[in-house]
């Protein structure tokens, strides 16, 4: 889903995957699973995980895939939205009651990364971008992009950027679509500051 514009129709963002946790508050007996479920991939010895995806086209979180831990923890990645994490781990408790495992709290979820691709609205000179920003790394020769990284900003300190030249950006780190929204605009708001981009 595209989110409204910050500023004007050059600058956006566009939620590309959340990842979420969850507590499903269940003991999860995985060598079991990994023969019930569907999908599933379960090789203790290389990773204490199950990885089990859902492939269902008719769902809005059809590229959904998850960790499922014997401890009841379950890490889902893969959605484009808080509402379709939720509905995705939804979809795993139902699937795990389907197959014996008794669950009876509602899963507790936290949104634990969020990413998200947009543009600032104009063309960026990350050779002097670097030297302008504090916490940036630039080295066109192995990566084309600059990573910038908000710390001290007290809500958006956990917000790292990928800047291009073209203008384009990746943001990542952020919790809410709140936060991608108001991470656009500070950083726009910065890169007018120092003469790097017009208002």
């Amino acid at each position: 889903m595209v989110m409204a514009p910050e500023v004007d129709k050059r600058v956006w963002s566009k939620i590309q995957n959340v990842v979420v946790s969850a507590n499903i508050f269940a003991t999860l007996p995985l060598e079991k699973l990994a023969v019930v479920l569907d999908n599933s991939d379960y090789t203790p010895e290389t990773f204490p995980g199950l990885i089990y995806k859902v492939e269902d086209e008719n769902l809005s979180f059809k590229k959904a895939s998850f960790l499922l831990f014997s401890s009841g923890r379950v890490i889902c990645a893969g959605t484009k939205s808080i509402k379709d994490s939720k509905a995705a781990v939804q979809h795993v408790v139902e699937d795990l009651k389907d197959v014996g495992i008794e669950i009876t709290k509602k899963p507790q979820i936290t949104v634990q990364n969020m990413v998200a691709s947009g543009s600032v609205g104009g063309k960026l000179n990350l050779n002097e971008i670097v030297f302008l920003f504090e916490n940036t790394e630039y080295e066109p020769e192995q990566f084309p992009g600059l990573v910038y990284k908000l710390k001290g900003e007290d809500v958006l300190q956990n917000i790292t950027f990928l800047l291009f030249g073209t203008g384009k950006i990746v943001i990542a780190g952020a919790k809410s679509e709140k936060e991608i929204k108001e991470s656009v605009v500070f950083l726009r708001e910065q890169l007018i500051d120092v003469g790097e981009l017009e208002g």
